[in-house]
């Protein structure tokens, strides 16, 4: 799902909790942009990357209490991780779940990558541009103290009209027989700090985010990226304190030939999703 609305730099973007969705916005194109063509390489840089309008907005709500992204142990000394195994480690997925959300994780290393892992899932999904939705997403992700915060500000951003660009309503539904594509699948996660109360873990992600239907000026299209998610034990359960987001790293794109929206939609309604589990 999608946060914002404008372009997207290379760089690192701060979002201060703010549950973050991508999308694609209206790019005057026209024709079938579901089409049967083959879809250039370039592409889908062509098209304007969501991470604008809310991006410019969420930048200033980075907390003030996220100090230099390093974790400190209990005995106040820093930790820094070692180098991960490629290889899942055969560590079973957690079978709880609270408001829909994967909850429970051991409080190791392994439980803050898998823990962040889905939360990333959760930030990006297009649940979190449903008001009805949202207030579960936020209080089940975040520490408890910056929860109340957050609601104000996403209500804020994902005004009436902005979810109307996006082709939604006010209960963030799509309109027009259309469906709203926002799904992130991480790759690999990476512990870069840790300590039995916090940690700083970098989720490398891809993802899929737009809208289908054949008048739809926001085609589904793919993405890469890696969001920085700083972790605090709270409540028994790993939480996210803040997070950031960087494009990549992204491989070269692929001759693939562009589904049609029926597909696309399809695929939405019968593949379901996963739990994570390092």
């Amino acid at each position: 799902m999608s946060l914002g609305d404008g372009a997207s730099g290379g760089g690192d973007t701060e979002y201060g909790g703010v549950g973050q969705t991508r999308t694609r916005l209206p790019g005057g194109r026209s024709g079938d942009v579901y089409g049967g063509a083959r879809r250039g390489r370039s592409s889908s840089r062509s098209l304007v990357t969501v991470v604008g309008v809310v991006v410019l907005l969420i930048a200033a709500i980075a907390f003030a209490n996220r100090g230099d992204g390093g974790s400190t142990s209990a005995d106040g000394n820093e930790t820094k991780a070692g180098a991960a195994p490629t290889a899942a480690s055969g560590a079973r997925p957690v079978q709880s779940k609270t408001g829909g959300i994967p909850s429970g994780f051991a409080r190791d290393q392994q439980g803050a990558e898998s823990a962040a892992a889905n939360y990333a899932v959760a930030l990006v999904s297009a649940d979190i541009l449903k008001p009805a939705r949202r207030s579960q997403i936020l209080q089940q992700v975040f520490v408890p103290s910056q929860v109340s915060t957050l609601e104000a500000k996403f209500t804020k951003v994902y005004s009436k009209d902005f979810l109307n660009k996006l082709g939604l309503d006010e209960n963030g539904n799509p309109i027009g027989g259309h469906t709203y594509v926002s799904r992130t699948m991480p790759i690999g996660t990476k512990t870069t700090q840790y300590s039995d109360t916090a940690a700083t873990v970098e989720v490398w992600c891809t993802g899929v985010f737009g809208t289908t239907g054949d008048t739809s000026t926001n085609p589904v299209s793919n993405d890469y990226f890696t969001m920085t998610l700083q972790m605090r034990w709270s409540g028994g359960d790993w939480k996210v304190d803040s997070f950031s987001q960087k494009e990549g790293p992204a491989p070269v794109n692929g001759d693939n030939k562009v589904s049609t929206s029926e597909e696309i939609s399809k695929a939405v309604e019968e593949f379901g999703g996963f739990t994570y589990a390092r």
